[in-house]
Formats: structure tokens, C-alpha cells, sequence
């Protein structure tokens, strides 16, 4: 597959294509097709109730960031859909329509990398035109106890994220790099899922996490991982980029360099909303490449 050199075109796909699995949380089996779109950003539908009319997903469509980030769209709710939207907007897709059964997208190996397979398999059509996506030209933080997620100007895309966990096996993991759609896929979509043994019976409990095995996430257990061997040896902090940029594909992918601290669902989406209600003084429409 031939991905787009950078993030500054427009591109959807070119055929249809479909996936199916359990999601995370609900242990329920959704189908999701994903389509070409005449229209910039990314729209919902629904397999099962295509009288609906689809919604364009944006920031202030966020319910719900337990573990996930989960949309109220009209009538419905749609719950992670963080891995699908990191796949296409880390491939850089820029408009696509996705339509679903239920109320959860597959979680299928955990990573971004079965949905990037999902669009190779579609195939990647340039559309006239820039990507739409918007340049920062100062900086903003958004904050939450002791975590912080920042953007800074900066010519392209960095995303950097820093963890600290007391489990042995993860401890301080810090990762940044200068994103492009075949550095996303080489380096960050492959990155699972992962938790703590110490919580599962507790989020199962809570009705989360029900779908969740050692096929689809790896477990921690305090000096090991229960389903070695990793994928990378910092893979918990690359998973945690893999989540940002996802969140930040409710807003579009700004030209910016940010950082998370201990992200969560939570920040990430609260940046992106804060990206979405900057005024115009503070953004500049990216120029076409060339």
C-alpha cells in the first residue's frame, strides 16, 4: 500500500469495506463498513437504522471517556471509537463514512492495525484540494490533577506522550516522533490495548471491559506481562499516542506538536474540544502542499 506522503491533502476511499469483532466493553458482535464521502470529515450511520441520517462527529459529541471515548449522536450512542479513528486519520484519510450495527466498534486485535489493513484492502482515492486541517499559531494546555495535554506551533505533526504506572513491567515510558501516514502504520498502529490484572474483576464488575482477553489486550501483572511478547518494548506508551490521535480525529489533525502527560480519554478529548472552539486569531488555515 502507497499511503499519502504527509497530512496536508484530502483523501477518502476509494471501494467499501467491512469488519466485524466483539467490542471492549460490551462483549456484544458490531459490524462496521466504512465508505467513500463526497464531504470533509468523518460521518456515522448505522447498518441497522439507515433512516437515520448521519452525524458528523465532533468534540461536543463526547458522553463518556471511562476507558473509551464514547459519542452521543442523536439518537444513539457509539462507544469506542478511538482505534478506527486513529487508523483513518493516521492514514490520512480525511472524509469517510462509517457505518455501524450496535452501539460499539469491534475492538478486534486491540490496535489500530486491523482497521489499516481494513483500508489498504479499500484502497486510498486524492481528492482536489488541502486537507481542511487547521495550523496553531499559539499554544494551549488543557489540565486535570497531576496530567496535562499540550499543543504548540510546529511545521507537520509530533505527538509525544509520557506514562507512569508502579506495575514494574510498564513503569516511566516517554515516545515522541514526527508523524506521517508510514510512520503511523509502522510505528504506532500495530500498538495494543493493555490493563492491569489488578483491575479486572473490578471493571468487570462495573459492566466494563467485557469483551476484553488476552487475544485483544495485553494484561499487566505487577513484573510481566501475562500474554507476551510485546510488539514494541514501549508499547504502553505507544498505544496511549495511538489513543490521542484518535481523539484528536473528532477535531481534525492540527499542525502542531502535542504532548500528553499520564493522558487519558478524558484529556485527549478535551483538547481536541478546546482545538475546536479556538478563535480565529489563534489558527490559520494549513496551505496545500506544493
Amino acid at each position: 500500500m502507497s499511503w499519502p506522503a504527509d497530512y496536508t491533502g484530502a483523501w477518502t476511499l476509494q471501494a467499501s469495506v467491512e469488519r466485524h469483532g466483539v467490542g471492549l466493553h460490551s462483549g456484544v458482535e458490531s459490524r462496521v463498513r466504512l465508505q467513500p464521502s463526497e464531504r470533509p470529515g468523518y460521518w456515522v450511520g448505522w447498518l441497522d437504522a439507515p433512516q437515520l441520517p448521519l452525524c458528523r462527529l465532533t468534540p461536543a459529541q463526547v458522553r463518556d471517556t471511562r476507558l473509551c471515548t464514547a459519542l452521543q449522536l442523536d439518537q444513539r450512542r457509539l462507544a469506542t471509537v478511538e482505534h478506527l479513528l486513529a487508523a483513518l486519520a493516521g492514514t490520512g484519510v480525511t472524509q469517510a463514512e462509517i457505518l455501524v450495527t450496535g452501539e460499539e466498534i469491534p475492538l478486534l486485535d486491540g490496535s489500530a492495525l486491523p482497521w489499516v489493513e481494513a483500508l489498504a484492502e479499500a484502497g486510498l482515492q486524492a481528492l482536489p484540494g488541502p486537507s481542511g486541517g487547521l495550523a496553531l499559531v499559539e499554544p494551549i494546555t488543557v489540565s486535570s490533577g497531576a496530567s496535562f495535554a499540550t499543543a504548540l506551533p510546529y511545521e507537520g505533526l509530533r505527538l509525544g506522550a509520557a506514562i507512569e504506572f508502579t506495575e514494574a513491567a510498564i513503569g516511566r515510558q516517554l515516545y515522541s516522533l514526527d508523524l506521517s501516514p508510514c510512520q503511523f502504520v509502522a510505528e504506532i498502529a500495530p500498538a495494543r490495548t493493555f490493563g492491569l490484572r489488578s483491575q479486572v474483576d473490578q471493571l468487570r464488575a462495573a459492566g466494563l471491559i467485557q469483551g476484553g482477553c488476552l487475544e485483544n489486550a495485553l494484561v499487566c501483572d505487577g513484573d510481566q506481562w501475562l500474554n507476551p511478547p510485546l510488539r514494541f518494548a514501549e508499547e504502553p506508551v505507544r498505544h496511549k499516542i495511538l489513543d490521542l490521535l484518535g481523539d484528536l480525529a473528532l477535531v481534525g489533525l492540527p499542525r502542531a506538536q502535542v504532548f500528553a502527560y499520564r493522558g487519558s480519554h478524558g484529556l485527549h478529548t478535551s483538547l481536541a474540544a478546546a482545538l475546536s472552539g479556538l478563535p480565529e486569531a489563534t489558527l490559520s488555515a494549513c496551505p496545500p502542499s506544493g
